[in-house]
């Protein structure tokens, strides 16, 4: 039924500022942009990563940080977590063992929105299966 994920989306009520940010977080321009919308391929798998001018957030959305986290495997969780912070982002968990292979952390970009990384084994070995 559920076949992997097409687009994760974070709102930002300033969108261009937003846009300015992931892409000197990427190291890419988005490859896909109309007025309050830009999208990344971000990732071995290409997913899709969205930016959304927060006015066109459905009704009660939340305006902080809330709910699911998703996690992007990155290489080096205590370095991308610095970086991440030197260009303005809060730590919202630290960084975490959770078991062998197996490391999280997340933070809050200045838009609010809970960006998660870790560095899990799995994914490793989906990605070499891949190949």
């Amino acid at each position: 039924m559920l076949r992997g994920m097409t687009t994760i989306s974070y709102w930002a009520e300033d969108h261009a500022e937003a846009v300015r940010w992931y892409t000197e977080l990427l190291g890419m321009s988005p490859y896909f942009e109309r007025p309050g919308y830009a999208e990344f391929r971000v990732g071995d798998f290409q997913h899709e990563l969205g930016l959304i001018d927060s006015r066109y957030a459905p009704e009660g959305a939340a305006s902080g940080p809330a709910g699911v986290i998703v996690y992007w495997h990155v290489d080096d969780v205590a370095a991308t977590v610095e970086r991440l912070v030197s260009m303005g982002a809060k730590v919202y968990d630290p960084l975490t063992e959770r078991g062998p292979g197996f490391v999280t952390a997340s933070v809050v970009d200045p838009f609010g929105n809970i960006l998660g990384v870790m560095y899990n084994a799995h994914y490793l070995k989906v990605v070499e299966s891949a190949r």
